[in-house]
């Protein structure tokens, strides 16, 4: 509260006197406020590069995984459209297995 008052106030010694301590102690005061906004500054800094970098990693994996994904589908329309031809050319299937 004192440092809220500090802030707006234009008599910092009337301020002082009126909260019974020294005119340095809230000037003191305010100068570790400040180091502690600055730390708080600074690790909300840290975690948005964080979150940042995460978020990056995310998409180059989800793009990675789409290629994948458009791939095995190319691959399973190419075999079922060769399957499909196979059966309209009216060939029975070769046994596996040759009877000698």
């Amino acid at each position: 509260m004192a440092m809220e008052r500090l802030k707006n106030c234009d008599n910092v010694t009337a301020l002082a006197q009126e909260l019974g301590v020294e005119r340095r102690l809230l000037y003191k005061w305010r100068e570790r406020m400040k180091g502690r906004e600055g730390q708080e500054e600074a690790a909300k800094d840290s975690s948005q590069r964080r979150q940042g970098r995460e978020i990056d990693e995310l998409k180059r994996l989800l793009a990675e995984k789409t290629l994948e994904v458009d791939f095995f589908k190319g691959a399973l329309q190419k075999i079922a459209a060769r399957r499909q031809n196979n059966t309209e050319s009216g060939e029975k299937a070769s046994p596996s297995k040759s009877r000698s």
